[in-house]
């Protein structure tokens, strides 16, 4: 029996380790040829190591699977462009894009620092348009082709203390679906999804309360294994029909997450005015407030 990606040529960033590894070596079972790209920076996103991609590799030849390195920065457009060329150029095409590189550096709003700003939308906004776009023309050609970006809950919900990284992946869903928009008629999908998986990037995360540290024990039980399947399907063909969606994937649950639409209408005849706003607008628009809420606080039962 053939797998779901047979003969596909698919590209996972940030695969070297936690679930873009995971997602690269459930592909490689399904058929596809993998890129593996890693810069093997630390979880703060400083050094190099080329270690992680060429272990990858290597674990998927030795399964009978065929992977080539790739260890450039999605920050620097050049490393974006070489990224898909190294995949053209080895497997001669491309099909699939994973991009999911990415590293953290939190803190508080009022001490964010330019230099932590720069650095997270760099790598998780701008790295992901960088590598997407190498591919578009591909795609194009070829009349086919798959994105699959991740987007976090720190984004479409909110957490303390994230305000690059939740900004950053917030981002990431208005890119998908432009994307999408954009490349529908050449027959390319892209869609993301919000992971929930205990990695190194999570292990960095402050518990600085008894809740918080209970919080990230049961992120502990969620491998970067159950991210993975659904990955492998919106890369396949049998998600023909699937595009500018936003999953959630926690343990074995999986979230369909609705875009923001309009909750309630108002119409002032002549106008609005301050004090009609303060008057009308607001007392008939505050029962439909979305409430200023985090991520634990939101998804609050125990992942199943």
């Amino acid at each position: 029996m053939t797998g779901m990606l047979q003969d596909k040529v698919v590209a996972v960033t940030g695969a070297g380790r936690g679930i873009g590894r995971a997602v690269a070596l459930l592909c490689a079972t399904e058929g596809a040829r993998i890129l593996v790209n890693d810069l093997g920076g630390d979880p703060d996103g400083q050094g190099r190591d080329a270690g992680p991609a060429a272990s990858v590799v290597e674990e998927i030849r030795a399964a009978g699977g065929q992977a080539i390195a790739n260890t450039a920065s999605i920050t620097d457009p050049e490393g974006a462009i070489s990224i898909i060329e190294d995949a053209v150029s080895g497997f001669g095409r491309i099909d699939a894009v994973v991009n999911n590189a990415g590293f953290l550096r939190d803190g508080i709003f009022h001490k964010m620092t330019q230099a932590d700003w720069d650095a997270v939308i760099a790598v998780h906004l701008t790295g992901y348009f960088s590598v997407a776009r190498a591919a578009a023309p591909h795609f194009k050609a070829q009349g086919s082709g798959a994105f699959v970006h991740f987007t976090s809950t720190t984004g479409l919900i909110g957490n303390v203390g994230q305000s690059n990284y939740g900004a950053a992946k917030a981002g990431v869903v208005g890119l998908s679906t432009a994307i999408g928009l954009d490349m529908k008629r050449f027959g390319v999908r892209s869609n993301c999804i919000a992971p929930t998986a205990w990695t190194r990037l999570v292990d960095t995360v402050e518990a600085d309360t008894e809740e918080a540290r209970a919080r990230l024990d049961r992120v502990r039980r969620m491998t970067p294994e159950k991210i993975a399947p659904l990955v492998a399907f919106l890369c396949s063909d049998q998600a023909g029909d699937v595009s500018g969606q936003v999953f959630g994937v926690r343990g074995d649950e999986v979230f369909l997450y609705a875009r923001p639409t309009i909750a309630r209408t108002m119409s002032m005849a002549g106008g609005w005015t301050a004090r009609s706003c303060a008057d009308v607008l607001m007392p008939a628009l505050r029962p439909s407030f979305h409430p200023l809420e985090t991520t634990a606080e939101v998804i609050a039962w125990d992942p199943l």
